[in-house]
């Protein structure tokens, strides 16, 4: 081969080769600019994560960020629009908001609305820890273990049973724990008198 005909091979190979090596940002025109991705613009939203039942619980104060007196809507925003208004005459009248999907037994925690303010959360789940480490299924003794100083009255419709009954300096709000004629606790209820004491619930 001649050193011409090489050299003309060798230039061949040099621009393949350029045009195999094109920076990677380069479009077909050479101007190096990339069209923008709209993906990329768009701001991002960041949604707080609505608060579920089973992440907290009640406490003297209220339920998670919620606290007792607070508009309805308040707790609706907070367990994220899960809640279902149970049957009422008027936004003002006493009525409880159930969380979904209700549990196949018993009522689960629900929540009392009265003067369209939040002041009561009631419970039959097992699962649910009060606040001072009470649970369903406890003895009479247990509980008096767990709070001293509460006070015990005779259940207002089941014979033999008792309505226990705790309070805290610097809360307005009372637990109490409602038993069998057993002396095993069935259900308790923490929130503001007096819907706290309401034995029959909105009646």
């Amino acid at each position: 081969m001649s050193s011409r005909m090489l050299d003309a091979c060798l230039l061949s190979l040099a621009l393949v080769l350029a045009s195999c090596t094109q920076a990677p940002g380069d479009n077909a025109s050479g101007s190096g600019d990339t069209a923008p991705d709209p993906a990329l613009d768009e701001p991002s939203e960041e949604v707080p994560p609505a608060i579920a039942p089973a992440a907290t619980g009640p406490d003297f104060t209220g339920f998670g960020p919620v606290p007792f007196g607070a508009e309805a809507q308040a707790l609706k925003r907070a367990l994220g629009g899960s809640l279902e208004e149970g049957a009422t005459e008027s936004p003002d009248a006493c009525h409880y908001l159930f969380p979904q999907p209700r549990p196949e037994q018993g009522q689960g925690t629900t929540f009392m609305i009265e003067g369209g303010r939040f002041v009561r959360v009631d419970t039959d789940d097992p699962a649910t820890t009060a606040p001072g480490g009470g649970r369903i299924g406890m003895s009479v003794d247990e509980v008096a273990a767990l709070y001293p100083g509460l006070s015990a009255s005779p259940h207002k419709y089941v014979e033999g049973a008792q309505s226990l009954r705790v309070t805290r300096d610097g809360s307005e709000a009372a637990l109490l724990f409602e038993t069998d004629a057993q002396g095993r606790v069935q259900e308790w209820r923490i929130g503001l008198p007096p819907q706290v004491d309401y034995v029959e619930r909105c009646g």
